[in-house]
Formats: structure tokens, sequence, C-alpha cells
């Protein structure tokens, strides 16, 4: 007997765990899907709510209840329609969150989360939290100097030397690239913690408008393209094609996931002081590289259609940048009337 009440009393005490497990298994409920599951039971009982008006609406179809009713059905669907869009961002940044604190893994060190630096950030006094000038100009700068780097590689591997990608006359720089990056984060920064897709055509979008304001920009100051993608398929007066549009669109997922934060970590680190100072005086370098760059841009053009400086600013461009130094700076740059 004592044997069997023994056994009796580790089976219960089994049941009771097995009860156990299954409540920890139970599935979590958050408030706001308890609230979703009350609102499909309202949005059936609206409609028989409706159905119920149907045969007085033959008698009296613009009565004041019936307006009433109306205009209460726009404004629920109105305020579910708001809800709806908030929900899909709610969980849309959640998940991406989740997604890229997962990838992360242990490589926090070497490229950290958007949400990491979010985090970082407002715990800090750093001279470039959040998206302000310092950060901007700083994105800029670096944008302008990596790219030229990368296209230095890329035509090094495709066609077996260097040449120059730059777009100042000083210095490897490119203000397109800087921009570029610029344009990106400003445009990709509210959406860097949700999900690739939205950063995809995001990056689509912002990328051509940029390729081709500056494409037409430069054809309007200068008489010149940089580009000319007027033999590929789906462009748009060869300033823009698909195929650079979908790269655009690339650029954007890595930029904004996997570049910036490394960017962001770094710039962290810079102290206030150094990092002000260094930006300004940054600034400062690439607004007189810029400005001699339109001077020595300019009198080249006028060069090719036989125009003499009439001052001495353009005889000093001239002696400074002759033709043979801008073509190398300037390798790819074609003047639209040499084509033709």
């Amino acid at each position: 007997m004592g044997r069997a009440k023994t056994a009796k009393a580790k089976n219960g005490e089994n049941m009771k765990d097995e009860n156990v497990k299954t409540e920890e298994k139970t599935e979590y409920v958050s408030k706001i899907e308890n609230e979703s599951l009350r609102l499909l039971e309202a949005v059936s009982e609206t409609e028989n709510e409706a159905a119920a008006l149907y045969p007085q609406m033959l008698d009296e179809p613009d009565s004041e209840k019936m307006r009433e009713h109306a205009s209460s059905l726009r404004r629920a669907t109105a305020n579910i329609g708001r809800a709806s869009r908030e929900m899909f961002r709610i969980n849309d940044e959640f998940h991406a969150r989740m997604k890229d604190i997962k990838k992360q893994g242990k490589r926090i060190e070497l490229r950290p989360s958007n949400t990491e630096i979010d985090y970082a950030e407002s715990a800090s006094d750093s001279f470039a939290k959040g998206l302000n000038l310092y950060k901007i100009l700083l994105i800029g700068f670096v944008g302008s100097f990596v790219g030229v780097i990368i296209e230095l590689l890329w035509c090094l591997v495709n066609k077996g030397y260097l040449e120059s990608r730059s777009g100042l006359v000083y210095g490897p720089f490119n203000l397109l690239y800087g921009a570029g990056a610029v344009v990106l984060t400003v445009c990709l920064y509210r959406f860097r913690n949700r999900g690739s897709s939205i950063s995809f055509l995001g990056g689509m979008a912002v990328g051509s408008v940029l390729e081709y304001a500056c494409s037409w920009a430069q054809e309007a100051a200068f008489g010149t393209r940089s580009w000319d993608y007027s033999s590929q398929p789906f462009n748009l007066n060869g300033r823009i094609c698909l195929l650079y549009s979908i790269f655009w669109g690339i650029l954007g997922v890595l930029w904004i996931k996997h570049i910036y934060p490394v960017m962001a970590k770094l710039i962290l680190k810079i102290p206030n002081v150094w990092g002000k100072t260094v930006t300004w005086v940054l600034l400062a370098f690439f607004v007189f590289d810029s400005f001699m760059t339109v001077g020595a841009l300019t009198r080249w053009s006028r060069r090719t259609e036989g125009v003499e400086p009439y001052s001495i600013v353009g005889e000093f461009f001239d002696e400074r940048f002759p033709d043979g130094r801008m073509e190398k700076i300037f390798a790819n740059m074609e003047f639209r009337d040499r084509q033709d």
C-alpha cells in the first residue's frame, strides 16, 4: 500500500510538472493583440448593426440617423487605418532591430547595430550625436575620399591600371560621393532601424535623383558629362538607368545598416574639442578646393571654345591648370560639343 501511495504521489507530481511546463509554453499575448481581438469582434458587431439599418435605409436613406452612422463609420475607418500603419511600422522596426542584433552577434566591435549606436549616443555628450551638422559634414568628407578609393580599385581590377576618379583639383576627393553619403544618411536615417526593403527602395530613389541632378547640373554649368548610360537599357536621358538604380538600392542597405553604424561609432570616440576643430578645418579646405575646381573647369571649358582669358584670374587658372593637367585629373570627363 505504501508503495502504491508513493507511486500515486509521484504521478501527481509528474502531472503537476507537466501542467507547469504547459503553462510555461503558453504563448505570450500582448495588450495590443488582445485589443486587436476585441476589434475583430467589434467589426463583426458593426456589420450586424449596419445590416439592421438597411431596411430603414429604404424608407429614409438621408435621415439624420443614417448620416451620423455613415460619418461614424468613416471616422472609425480612418482611425483603424492610421493604427494599422503605425502597427506596421512598430512591427517592422521591432523585427528589424532583432534581426540586426542577431546578425551582429560576436562582431559587436567590428560592426555595431544601429540600436547600439542609438543607445551609446543617448548616454554620451558627443559633439556629433544624433544627426547634427558635425556628423553630416564628417560623413560627407569621408564619403568623398572613400568613394574615390573604391573607384580607383575598381578601375584597377577591371582595366588593369589606375585612373583618376577625383572630382576636385586638390586631393583624391569627389563631392558626388560625399553628397551621396550625406543624402543617403539624411534620407534613410529615420529608417535605420526598419526592414532592409525600405532602405533598398529609399536608396534607389535617393541615388537616382541625386545622380540625375548632378549630371544635369554638370552639363548645364560646364557643358560636360562624366558618365553616360545611353547604351544601357531602361535609361533616362543617359543620366540614370535601371541597373545603376538597383546598385544605389543595394548601397542604401549597405550604407545605413553596415557602414553608417561603424562610422558613427568611430565618430563617438573623437574628443569634442578635436572633433569640432577638425570638422571646421576640413570644411574650409573643401570650400577652397571647390572654388578652385569651379574656376579651373570654367576656364577649361572656355579654352575648348577658343575663348581667351580676359582677366588675371583667368590667366592664373590657365597657367596652373592647363589641359594636360585637367585631363589627368578628370580622366572620364567629356565635352558635349566634342562628341558632335
